[in-house]
């Protein structure tokens, strides 16, 4: 009798343990999914990842990040690329994938801006006051200017800001095209080019390159990064990820990077 009393207790409490368990992960999460895959633009690498540590340290929920240029991104989850999550660095990329049906628009949220920085090497003597038109095309010298792709957004953002300027007609033949606005910033970081034009947070996080200057906002769209679930995706516990990263321990990561959040501006 004391044996089948003992298997009784130990069979309520089995269920008991579990639902416990249960309790403390997210509304919707699940213990065994597989990592939450999110594709982010390559200029939020260092901070996404500390999101994602802390998104895991907090619901022990496993992600995962891809990085890129966001062009490239989204064209990769139009082929099926299986991804959970999607951070671009402008509305474009996003709007592309929304026409196509394949991000949950109902879930997508502006989550961050930033802002457009002339960059060089830390040790180089270049001074310029970025304003209209000011002598980049001579900055350079025998130079090139490295910037991201015409497809990539922050290819875009500068070329857009060197038009308003009055400056991109001397320059659009001395650029040093990158994949990436990461690509760029390494581009700069070694030596390759004596000027570079990427976001501010990317030139924060590289030690080896220091700010001219930065680019009037005015000068360009908005930088606005929105994020969305990549509507194919079946895994369960992307959108505690999504309701992670607009919360308050993300948006706290991202202010330390450089970043602004949208509802902060």
């Amino acid at each position: 009798m004391a044996s089948r009393r003992t298997w009784s207790r130990r069979a309520l409490a089995a269920p008991l343990a579990l639902a416990a368990m249960l309790g403390a992960l997210p509304a919707g999460a699940q213990p065994s999914a597989a990592p939450v895959t999110v594709f982010a633009a390559a200029s939020l690498k260092n901070a996404m990842d500390d999101a994602i540590a802390a998104f895991t340290a907090r619901t022990h929920l496993p992600a995962r990040a891809s990085y890129g240029a966001s062009s490239a991104l989204a064209r990769q989850i139009e082929q099926g690329a299986p991804a959970d999550v999607f951070v671009s660095a402008d509305i474009d990329w996003m709007d592309y994938l929304a026409r196509k049906n394949l991000i949950a628009t109902e879930s997508r949220t502006d989550l961050l801006s930033n802002h457009l920085a002339l960059i060089a090497p830390a040790d180089s003597k270049i001074r310029l006051r970025i304003g209209p038109g000011m002598p980049l095309a001579a900055a350079l010298g025998a130079g090139r200017l490295a910037v991201a792709g015409p497809d990539v957004p922050a290819g875009r953002y500068a070329q857009a800001s060197l038009t308003a300027l009055g400056v991109w007609p001397s320059v659009q033949g001395k650029l040093a095209r990158a994949e990436s606005v990461r690509a760029a910033l390494a581009f700069v970081a070694r030596g390759e080019t004596p000027l570079g034009i990427v976001y501010d947070t990317d030139a924060k996080v590289e030690p080896k390159v220091r700010i001219v200057g930065l680019f009037p906002d005015s000068t360009h769209p908005p930088i606005i990064y929105p994020a969305a679930p990549v509507r194919a995706s079946r895994n369960p516990n992307a959108p505690a990820f999504m309701r992670f990263l607009r919360g308050r321990d993300a948006a706290a990561i991202f202010h330390r990077y450089g970043f602004q959040t949208v509802s902060s501006r």
